[in-house]
C-alpha cells in the first residue's frame, strides 16, 4: 500500500510540474522547472509512463474551439495575421513543453529518453502517436544533420564511445575488442555523427572497408584475422558494409543518408584513387516475401506489372516448392548455397531481382532498399552465397546486394525512386528475365 501511495505521489508530482514548467512563469524560470520535470520523470516506475503520457496526451491538446476559429478566419482572409494565428493555435502545448524540457541540463538526452519510453508502449496505446508526431517533429529538428558533427572514430577514440559501437552494431556483431580493432585497421574506416549536447554519444554510424574491387561476399570484411591492406594505392573501392542507429528514442529521424553522403565526400578527399562507393546490405525479410507468394504489394506501379515478370516469378515459386517445405524446415534438412541446384540459384535470383527491382516502392517493400535507394543509390549487383552466416540463409538464402553510389547521380536517382521509379543494373534487369 505504502509503495503504491508513493507511486501515485510521484504521478501527481510530474503531472503538477508539468502544469508549472508551461505556465507563464515556467518561461522565465525554465532551467529550474524543466530539471524539476526530468528529475519527477526519472523517478517514475515503467509501469507508470502510460499515464505520464496519456496526461500529455489528454491535456495538452490544442484548443479546438480556438482551431476551428482561427482556420475559418484565415480561409475568409488569408492574411499574415491570420495566418499566424493558425499557426499558434493549432500547435499543441505538448511542443512548448518539450521546448522548454531542453532548457534542463541534459534536457536533449531527456528527451530522447521520453520518446524511447513512449515508442515501447505505442503499439498497445496507438492514441499516443499524437504525442511521438509532436517529439519527432522537434527531435528531427534538433537532430537535423546541418546541427550534428561527422567524426572519425578510429582505436584513439574515448574507450566509452568505442564501447557503444560494439553494443549498437545491428547488422554484423562486433565480436569483442580483437574484432572492433580489425574494423578500425588503415584498410577500414567508422565514421558517426555526433550532436553538440551528446558529444559522447554517437547516434549512428556506418563502417568502411576500402578494396581493391566491389566484394561479393561479407566474410572477408568481418573477418577478424584478415590481412590488412595497407598501401592507399590499392584503395579503389569503398564498401558501406554496415550502418547501425544508435538511439531508438530517434527512431524515424533521417540521418543516415546524409551520414553516407559526407562519409563519401571525405573518404573521396582523403583517397583519390577511389573511384568507387558502394554497399555490401543484406535482404532482411526476403525469404519471409518469397514464402508469402512473393507479392509485389501496394505502390507498384501497374504498367511495370508486365505478364513477363508475373510468370518469371510464377516460375521460381514452382521451382523452391515451398508450399510442401517451409524454409526453415528445407535449411534445418541441410540445404545450403553450393549445394543447390542451378534451377534454385536462377529461382531465388530472379525472385530477389523483382523483391529489390520491382517491389521496393511498395508499401511492403525491402527496409535496407528503400534507404540506400531513397539515398539515391542504384540496385548494382545481386551476389549468390554472399551471407553464409545462420542469420543470412534464413532471412535471405545466403544472397547480398551492392547498391551503387554515383556521387553524380544520386540527386537523379533519388528523384526518381521518390517518384516509383527504380534505377537498376543492366545485370539486375537479366535476373529478372530469368
Amino acid at each position: 500500500m505504502l509503495e503504491k501511495l508513493a507511486k501515485a505521489r510521484n504521478l501527481a508530482k510530474s503531472n503538477n510540474a508539468i502544469k508549472r514548467l508551461i505556465s507563464e512563469r515556467g518561461e522565465s524560470n525554465a532551467v529550474s522547472m524543466a530539471d524539476d520535470v526530468v528529475n519527477n520523470y526519472r523517478k517514475l516506475t515503467r509501469d507508470q509512463y502510460v499515464a505520464f503520457f496519456t496526461y500529455l496526451f489528454e491535456k495538452l491538446n490544442p484548443d479546438a474551439a480556438s482551431v476551428m476559429e482561427a482556420a475559418q478566419n484565415f480561409v475568409a482572409e488569408a492574411s499574415a495575421r491570420n495566418y499566424i494565428r493558425l499557426q499558434k493555435v493549432s500547435e499543441s502545448p505538448r511542443q512548448e513543453l518539450f521546448r522548454r524540457l531542453n532548457r534542463a541540463s541534459q534536457g536533449t538526452a531527456a528527451v530522447v529518453q521520453m520518446r524511447r519510453d513512449l515508442l515501447q508502449i505505442l503499439d498497445k496505446k496507438p492514441e499516443l502517436a499524437a504525442v511521438d508526431f509532436d517529439m519527432r517533429h522537434l527531435l528531427s529538428s534538433w537532430f537535423n544533420p546541418g546541427f550534428l558533427k561527422m567524426h572519425q572514430v578510429d582505436w584513439k577514440s574515448p574507450a566509452e564511445v568505442l564501447e557503444k559501437l560494439i553494443q549498437h552494431e545491428a547488422v554484423h556483431a562486433i565480436d569483442g575488442w580483437d574484432d572492433l580493432r580489425r574494423r578500425l585497421q588503415p584498410d577500414r574506416r567508422c565514421f558517426a555523427f555526433f550532436h553538440p549536447q551528446l558529444p559522447s554519444e554517437p547516434l549512428i554510424f556506418v563502417e568502411v572497408a576500402l578494396l581493391p574491387e566491389i566484394p561479393a561476399v561479407i566474410t572477408p570484411l568481418v573477418d577478424k584475422k584478415a590481412e590488412t591492406l595497407d598501401q592507399p594505392s590499392q584503395f579503389k573501392v569503398a564498401v558501406f558494409y554496415s550502418i547501425s542507429n544508435c538511439e531508438p528514442g530517434l527512431r524515424g529521424v533521417s540521418m543516415g543518408n546524409f551520414l553516407i553522403k559526407r562519409v563519401a565526400e571525405t573518404l573521396q578527399a582523403e583517397f583519390p584513387t577511389l573511384k568507387t562507393f558502394v554497399t555490401l546490405s543484406p535482404i532482411p525479410g526476403f525469404m519471409d516475401w518469397v514464402a508469402g507468394g512473393a507479392n509485389l504489394g501496394e505502390g507498384v506501379p501497374a504498367e511495370r506489372l508486365k505478364p513477363a515478370l508475373k510468370t518469371a516469378r510464377d516460375q521460381a515459386l514452382a521451382v523452391l516448392k515451398l508450399e510442401t517445405q517451409s524454409w526453415s524446415e528445407r535449411l534445418s534438412a541441410g540445404w545450403h548455397p553450393d549445394q543447390a541446384s542451378e534451377k534454385e540459384k536462377e529461382a531465388l535470383l530472379c525472385l530477389a531481382s523483382i523483391y529489390l527491382g520491382l517491389a521496393s516502392t511498395g508499401r511492403s517493400g525491402n527496409p535496407v532498399a528503400k534507404f540506400h535507394l531513397g539515398n539515391g543509390a542504384r540496385l548494382h549487383l545481386i551476389n549468390w552465397a554472399g551471407d553464409l552466416s545462420r542469420k543470412g540463409l534464413r532471412q535471405s538464402a545466403g544472397l547480398m546486394v551492392n547498391y551503387l553510389y554515383d556521387l553524380s547521380a544520386v540527386e537523379e536517382n533519388h528523384e526518381r525512386f521518390s517518384n516509383g521509379e527504380i534505377v537498376y543494373s543492366k545485370a539486375v534487369a537479366r535476373l529478372m528475365a530469368k
